[in-house]
């Protein structure tokens, strides 16, 4: 085929006339450009697509709008339609299954990646479904960094960095903030910062966001300008603003993980898509800044203006009364995180980056409107919210110098570095106690399926302990005598028995030191059980297959044991660990880990 010789051509003069470093920066640029162009689509068609349905309005008897009721639902069958009969797999967040394929996968992710997030967030938040849009691009970028590092035969390692690539320019993409999308690479999928992986994925977030610059212009998902200096004196409100903001962080995670639990419980998904398409559509035809992303919501109130706040809403008539629009943002911020977990939940596709963000930033109004209410010395709304984004996404997503650098970069200046740093410090103190990882990455730290910067942790966290496991051990059983034992001697290697209940159980061990001095003596065969030449044993000698890798390196180091006997959580023998072979795996996985 011509396609077919003309790419070998190509191969073969890239490795010829290019260097392998100077490729993987070529390649970084294009996939940043690819991820742009991926930000740029997605935007444009869910906002024209929100814009154009809101246009419509049919009024109830008690206000509102009618059609509100209706959206979600649509929006939640063509996205389940989409993913059961053409994708025919399951979507979710994306970004977990990233995390994982950097895990445990070499960064190989299906081609299909690189559509089918795109497509089905578009109907999902189109529609009105309240989740955000960046894992869902970030996810579509990852799939286009490792396929095209896969399509251009690099390593994994550079397949890897690709797919980093990938996510750094979708979310320099959407935010116009290429040193957020580095960051978010390195926080959120925890890359390592070194001079191999910097520039590739600099380069592809300054792409991404030239690229978003240059279609959309500067204000790509929304843009701030501070107005005011920050004082030493108002520190301590940031103080405040960051414990708040951390029990709201605490509050989505518990939240989420609750909803998402509950549905994932439902009998089919014809239940879970009409349970949660109705509560969807109930909360937001009563809470309509709920519909889709929120960010339009979001900037009436950076701009100092609540007309949003009750647009279409059947509590209108109450807008006048600021105790009663305190209570109605509050309820905002509880039943924003409801929303966007009903909207997982029950089939939808869609991300929490953006709703942390917008829940962070009615955080901070809340806040400061209630401060500003009670008397207290008059702060701005608009760098309380700013800086309630920030903290809510620390909190949420582990991530605090992304989200100081997106806010800065947003607002395009460093004016509120001071209180982004207090506010984001303070939530991530008092959150990290009760959250090890983002919301992203702890389900697959429970499963042990993580890799984080302590590369020697991750080794032994991800390394599969079951195929170090030896079996080539001759048994006896329980009921043989040292003939048998002797018998089995002649044909093993190893200077290890098991000792076997009749039912496979283990018993014990039998060293071959032990019985070498009776061994030879053919009066003691038949009048000598081996259950009397067992050895003691203790629970350091032991490991079984449920017990986390971390344990058993430390019975290999505390009791400098040569072997562990392997058994099963019912007692059954499955083998032997061997100190040498385990380390050496140990060593070789550590390798494959860093190819810096």
């Amino acid at each position: 085929m011509p396609f077919a010789k003309t790419y070998k051509r190509f191969i073969v003069w890239r490795k010829r006339h290019m260097g392998d470093r100077t490729f993987l920066l070529l390649l970084s640029v294009m996939v940043g450009v690819l991820a742009g162009l991926a930000a740029v689509l997605l935007k444009t068609l869910v906002h024209a697509t929100n814009r154009w349905l809101l246009g419509f309005n049919i009024p109830t008897f008690v206000g509102g709008n009618m059609l509100i009721l209706v959206y979600p639902a649509v929006g939640i069958l063509l996205t389940i339609l989409f993913v059961r009969y053409i994708v025919k797999n399951n979507i979710g967040h994306g970004l977990p299954s990233v995390l994982f394929s950097l895990s445990r996968r070499g960064g190989v992710l299906p081609a299909r990646n690189m559509y089918s997030s795109l497509v089905a967030s578009t109907l999902t938040v189109a529609f009105g479904g309240s989740v955000g849009l960046e894992a869902p691009i970030a996810s579509t970028g990852s799939a286009i960094g490792s396929n095209i590092g896969r399509f251009f035969r690099l390593n994994t390692h550079d397949v890897k960095l690709l797919l980093g690539c990938g996510a750094a320019g979708a979310i320099a993409g959407i935010f116009k903030a290429p040193i957020a999308g580095v960051l978010f690479v390195i926080e959120v999928f925890m890359f390592d910062m070194t001079a191999t992986s910097i520039l590739p994925l600099m380069l592809s977030a300054i792409s991404a966001a030239t690229v978003a610059y240059f279609l959309m212009g500067s204000e790509v998902q929304f843009a701030f300008q501070v107005v005011g200096e920050v004082s030493i004196s108002q520190i301590p409100y940031y103080i405040v603003l960051g414990v708040f903001c951390a029990a709201v962080s605490l509050y989505f995670l518990r939240v989420t993980d609750r909803v998402e639990e509950w549905f994932s419980r439902r009998c089919s998904q014809a239940q879970k898509a009409v349970i949660g398409a109705i509560s969807l559509g109930v909360m937001i035809f009563l809470f309509p800044p709920l519909f889709g992303e929120g960010y339009s919501f979001l900037t009436e109130l950076l701009n100092g203006s609540d007309d949003l706040l009750f647009e279409h809403s059947v509590f209108s008539e109450f807008g006048g009364y600021c105790w009663f629009a305190l209570a109605y943002l509050l309820v905002l911020i509880l039943m924003k995180t409801v929303a966007t977990a009903t909207t997982i939940g029950c089939g939808g596709v869609g991300g929490t980056f953006g709703p942390s963000l917008i829940i962070g930033g009615m955080s901070g109004y809340f806040l400061c409107m209630l401060s500003n209410q009670i008397g207290l010395p008059e702060q701005s709304t608009a760098n309380f919210a700013l800086v309630g984004m920030a903290a809510v996404m620390t909190g949420v997503m582990h991530a605090p110098f992304m989200a100081i650098f997106l806010i800065a970069e947003i607002t395009g200046g460093y004016a509120l570095m001071m209180p982004l740093f207090v506010a984001s410090s303070v939530t991530y103190l008092c959150v990290s106690p009760f959250e090890h990882h983002s919301i992203y990455a702890r389900k697959l730290a429970e499963q042990g399926d993580l890799l984080t910067h302590d590369k020697d942790t991750s080794a032994w966290q991800l390394m599969d302990m079951r195929k170090l496991i030896e079996t080539n051990f001759v048994v006896v059983r329980e009921g043989d005598m040292l003939s048998d034992l002797v018998e089995a001697i002649k044909y093993s290697r190893r200077n290890v028995f098991p000792v076997l209940a009749d039912d496979d159980k283990f018993l014990g061990v039998i060293h071959l030191d032990d019985v070498r001095q009776i061994m030879f003596r053919p009066e003691l065969y038949d009048t000598t059980p081996v259950l009397s030449l067992m050895r003691d044993i203790t629970e350091g000698d032991i490991v079984r297959l449920s017990d986390p890798p971390a344990e058993v390196v430390n019975k290999f180091k505390v009791g400098n044991r040569y072997n562990l006997i392997v058994i099963d959580d019912d007692g059954y023998y499955q083998g032997f660990l061997s100190r040498a072979n385990t380390f050496s795996a140990y060593r070789r996985f550590v390798s494959s880990l860093s190819e810096e």
